[in-house]
């Protein structure tokens, strides 16, 4: 029971960290890594895309496996 609740509420966390990502991207293009790019900051541009992709990509893969994990978790 212990270990269903620790992945239930792994699998809340990411559902939580998706949604603040799509939130926090410009509904008109470019998203937030747009608002640095014309400016002298090129590394941080740099690094902002990586991390907005790295919290693109990490939580969906977190998220299905947590979601075969749970699956193998008897009642």
């Amino acid at each position: 029971m212990g270990t269903y609740i620790l992945v239930s509420v792994l699998i809340l966390i990411t559902c939580i960290l998706l949604i603040l990502v799509v939130l926090v991207q410009n509904s008109k293009g470019g998203g937030l890594a747009s608002n640095f790019a014309g400016s002298n900051h090129v590394e941080l541009t740099r690094l902002l895309l990586r991390l907005l992709n790295l919290l693109n990509n990490k939580p969906n893969k977190l998220a299905t496996v947590l979601k075969h994990k749970t699956r193998l978790i008897p009642n």
